[in-house]
């Protein structure tokens, strides 16, 4: 993509750093919803802005989601698309107090965030890409926050550009704002009727260029290890420790089949939480494999590791509880191969050049396909979401607002 340098920071870049200082992180484990309430901060202040711009639907619902309509130029035809980014972060990292490092034209090398902690383009190979650019980060105490705020202030940026130039014909495009994504609740007040659109994006993806048609097929397992306690001094032949249990399933996890032994296409088995104790202890496990042929083999190979770690603990119960989470969006979106071709076209348009790829994750996208709103994803330019070591570049940002603007153009031609 061509490198252009800025100064000062361009328009999406001081919304980026405005909504980052804002903690939304999403909470696992609780009913209400969305399960922070600091994400309707984020919410209130979208709202604000959107109706400042012009919006005056901007709206947001007791779910906390934001609405608001872009309409189209006067004249124009075209579908109702949407646009749709999600305001929550990872509850795996801390979002709070977020301070953003600007690296000014990055020529290389590691990036530092602090004395013990850098980005080094061997863990992050897209930095090779980004030469000349100004690469933003956290400070190494908390994530950065790109996923997904840097797509929420493209998607503003891009409309805000668009409402400055009545010139530039457009189609009507719907805005949506949606909380809980990250511990994949983004959909479930969504209302797909309501929202109007033909078809849309989620604006969540990481490389420029890219374009998203494809996801995971996703479950959680969530297994309850039940145990016997009995006080440790007279314990012998009578104590059954289910915390040991359960971490002889953990351990019994094919080293082969986890996410940081796989990539492209291959699925995987992931422990993210242990928790409880000698009575009574929980796992929780993700299931990942763009195929659901993929994901019932990796769902015995579970059964049979579980199988395993209960003989060796006799009078232990294991009980699992199989949630289905998303599935592969792909087959859906095969049925409607224009809706991704006119992003491809943006990105063309744009000046990039566009590359078909599959996300090794889910996005809201997923599920709304899934609901009758064939969603593909855009790409942001952030990497290494829900990690200290988050970044993005301010050039490859601002790339996606183009993108989006051209694509808003190309719609009211299609």
């Amino acid at each position: 993509m061509p490198t252009q340098r800025f100064e000062p920071l361009p328009p999406v870049v001081q919304r980026f750093l405005r909504y980052v200082a804002i903690d939304t992180q999403a909470v696992e484990g609780v009913t209400e919803y969305p399960s922070s309430v600091k994400q309707k901060h984020l919410g209130q202040l979208l709202v604000e802005e959107l109706l400042e711009l012009g919006l005056s639907d901007a709206v947001m619902d007791e779910w906390g989601c934001v609405t608001a309509t872009l309409e189209r130029t006067e004249g124009t035809p075209g579908p109702v698309i949407g646009w749709i980014a999600h305001m929550d972060t990872s509850p795996e990292v801390t979002g709070a107090n977020v301070m953003p490092m600007t690296h000014a034209n990055y020529q290389g090398g590691p990036l530092r965030l602090t004395a013990s902690m850098e980005i080094h383009p061997d863990d992050s190979p897209a930095l090779n890409q980004c030469h000349g650019h100004d690469i933003i980060t956290s400070d190494g105490s908390t994530l950065l926050g790109a996923d997904n705020k840097a797509g929420v202030a493209a998607i503003v940026s891009a409309v805000s550009h668009l409402l400055d130039h009545p010139e530039l014909p457009h189609t009507t495009v719907r805005l949506a704002f949606t909380c809980d994504e990250e511990i994949g609740r983004g959909t479930l007040h969504f209302d797909v009727e309501g929202f109007g659109a033909d078809f849309a994006y989620t604006v969540d993806g990481e490389t420029v260029g890219e374009i998203e048609n494809e996801t995971f097929c996703a479950d959680m397992v969530i297994l309850t290890v039940k145990g016997r306690n009995v006080h440790p001094g007279y314990a012998k032949g009578k104590l059954v420790n289910a915390l040991k249990a359960a971490s002889a399933v953990v351990l019994g996890l094919p080293p082969d089949e986890a996410p940081e032994t796989t990539e492209l296409r291959q699925g995987y088995l992931h422990p993210i939480s242990v928790t409880g104790g000698v009575e009574e202890a929980e796992v929780k496990l993700l299931v990942r494999d763009f195929a659901e042929s993929g994901l019932e083999r990796l769902e015995q190979i579970l059964q049979t590791v579980v199988a395993e770690a209960a003989a060796r603990f006799p009078g232990v119960v294991m009980e699992s509880e199989l949630r289905q989470q998303y599935r592969n969006m792909r087959p859906l979106l095969e049925k409607r191969p224009e809706v991704v071709e006119l992003a491809m076209e943006a990105v063309r348009r744009a000046g990039g050049e566009p590359k078909l790829n599959f996300a090794r994750g889910g996005t809201d996208g997923a599920m709304l396909t899934f609901k009758g709103l064939p969603t593909p994803n855009i790409f942001t330019g952030g990497h290494n979401f829900h990690s200290k070591r988050e970044w993005i570049s301010v050039q490859d940002l601002s790339f996606t607002v183009a993108t989006l603007i051209e694509l808003a153009q190309l719609a009211s031609e299609s």
